[in-house]
């Protein structure tokens, strides 16, 4: 490192006092995403098809049994390459959706937390046990895109509302609405190098290596959280003997 790359040195008490003043902005900035989330929790809703088809791993169920009997219904779209090796798939779908892995506060709270994965069940499952991922996970078919997605793009991410045999879309989001998804980026950004993306207004001389075009979620041609599960020996072949060791950069849904 260099001095163009770090912060100057201060004296404690001059530290604690720059700390002090950006934390009035922090605090703003909390008070203004607590306003918000009132807001959105007076949002309308809109009434979606209880019966619509989801594949799961005991085949077809409506979209009111992904519930599991609680009220509400948390959806993390995630977009698939159809006949892609596991190398090529989405790797910013990946990133966020690995990073929900304990569900017991959601579930606390009366909501189920569910993928629902653009491709067919049987690969996108493969690849859901070569990531390692324990979460309850279905797959759209071609016949129910259009009664859930409705021309949105599908790397969204959606919440629902039960009462009693009807369902309703109560919110959704996408691009940078999915990022409290991924404590990965909070704890970046309390970092002094942030989340190093081109994009980042950083002081000069900061590393900038990523871009924003899926390379902030890849690594020497996968996604990033992939190489642990190669090193651990998970099996990435997603088609029944074909081979899985592709390097695409798909950048699909950064």
């Amino acid at each position: 490192m260099t001095d163009v790359n770090k912060p100057p040195v201060a004296s404690r008490r001059e530290w604690l006092a720059a700390i002090d003043t950006l934390r009035v902005r922090e605090k703003a900035h909390t008070r203004e995403g607590d306003a918000i989330a009132a807001a959105r929790r007076r949002l309308p809703m809109t009434e979606a098809d209880p019966s619509t088809p989801i594949i799961g791993g005991n085949g077809a169920v409506p979209l009111i049994d992904v519930f599991e009997g609680r009220t509400q219904l948390f959806v993390s779209y995630h977009m698939w390459h159809d006949g892609r090796p596991a190398a090529d798939q989405c790797e910013g779908c990946t990133f966020f959706t690995g990073q929900v892995r304990e569900l017991s506060y959601l579930h606390q709270r009366d909501v189920t937390f569910a993928v629902f994965c653009q491709g067919p069940y049987e690969e996108s499952d493969r690849y859901r046990r070569f990531m390692g991922w324990d979460m309850p996970w279905y797959s759209v078919p071609a016949e129910s895109h259009e009664r859930l997605v409705a021309g949105r793009h599908f790397g969204m991410k959606a919440s629902y509302l039960r009462d009693g045999d009807r369902v309703y879309e109560t919110y959704w989001t996408t691009g940078r609405g999915v990022e409290p998804m991924a404590p990965s980026y909070g704890i970046l950004d309390m970092t002094v190098h942030g989340r190093q993306e081109t994009w980042e207004d950083s002081p000069p001389g900061w590393p900038q290596p990523y871009g924003t075009l899926g390379q902030q979620f890849r690594k020497d041609g996968r996604p990033t959280a992939q190489w642990a599960r190669v090193t651990a020996g998970h099996d990435d072949d997603l088609h029944s003997g074909q081979s899985s060791t592709g390097t695409g950069t798909s950048g699909c849904c950064s």
